[in-house]
């Protein structure tokens, strides 16, 4: 059921890159927000932005309780990027779910949760129907889907790789980090192998509209850009850099890229056409490679 009056919206992962887009989008748009927040540092953020306070972490399993329960709907951004011990993350995960869910069931209430493309089959182009076919310990999109069946108006948004724009802490500042030690830019092979990528803000639109507007057991494509070839990427991070560009063969992936390999060497191409027309959402911002044009991802 669509809902686009004024809600009352419990944010985890509220102070992160999407989360804090999400945060303004949502105020912007009439919404009450109460963030999730672990230091007094992500509290004062949320404050400023003109968001309540819940203190708490995925940890916190009646704080997360609580502050589903007081909520008209839930976007579930939070994880543990904690790659020594991922599985754990993940358990943390699934556990955060099904409490969130537990306090949402039989309401009829929204619960956005978020998920990848990378989680589809490489070399082909991936749909919002297309089942995840990784191979992870990680289970968001299981969790949460199944919560549509127990009364909860859920659904997943799945991001792109590469969630980009000023402030960006993720892939690409990596690679730009990564060629700056190692003296060159690298792509795998011919560089032929594609990422999908979606602006900062339009992602966080895209929330926004799952959050009023998304049916239950949907999933949804932060995608702006389908796929954007790899050595393209490295070859605007070489000559902003002032670097070579190089092929790598694929065995030398992992002493280049470190835990990025994965990543930088599989094709995930994307599409959103159906998220574009179930939700009526649009990327309007700069494309992946307009953005690294832009030329603050080198200015740090």
């Amino acid at each position: 059921m669509e809902n686009t009056q004024n809600m009352r919206v419990f944010v985890t992962g509220a102070t992160g890159f999407v989360g804090s887009a999400v945060v303004r989008e949502l105020i912007a748009a009439g919404h009450q927000v109460v963030g999730l927040a672990r230091s007094d540092k992500s509290a004062e953020s949320l404050t400023a932005a003109g968001a309540e306070v819940l203190r708490g972490s995925l940890d916190d399993l009646n704080n997360l309780q609580e502050g589903a329960a007081a909520a008209d709907g839930v976007i579930h951004l939070a994880f543990k990027h904690d790659f020594a011990d991922f599985a754990a993350a993940a358990e943390t995960d699934s556990k955060a779910i099904e409490v969130i869910g537990a306090a949402l069931e039989g309401t009829g209430k929204p619960f956005v949760a978020t998920s990848g493309t990378l989680m589809l089959t490489p070399g082909r182009l991936g749909t919002e129907d297309d089942k995840s076919t990784q191979s992870t310990p990680r289970r968001s999109e299981e969790a949460a889907l199944a919560l549509a069946g127990r009364g909860v108006r859920a659904s997943v948004v799945r991001l792109s790789p590469s969630v980009h724009g000023p402030g960006e802490q993720g892939f690409v500042p990596t690679l730009i980090s990564i060629a700056r030690e190692k003296g060159f830019a690298a792509y795998v092979d011919e560089g032929l192998n594609r990422w999908p990528a979606v602006h900062q803000l339009d992602a966080a639109r895209l929330f926004r509209l799952a959050l009023e507007k998304g049916a239950a057991g949907a999933v949804y494509h932060g995608v702006g850009d389908e796929g954007v070839p790899f050595r393209e990427i490295a070859e605007v991070i070489g000559r902003h850099l002032n670097l070579p560009v190089r092929s790598i063969p694929r065995e030398e992936a992992d002493a280049y890229f470190g835990w990025l390999a994965f990543a930088a060497s599989t094709d995930n191409l994307a599409s959103s056409a159906l998220t574009q027309e179930r939700l009526g959402w649009q990327p309007v911002n700069p494309g992946l490679i307009a953005d690294l044009e832009q030329g603050h991802y080198f200015n740090r």
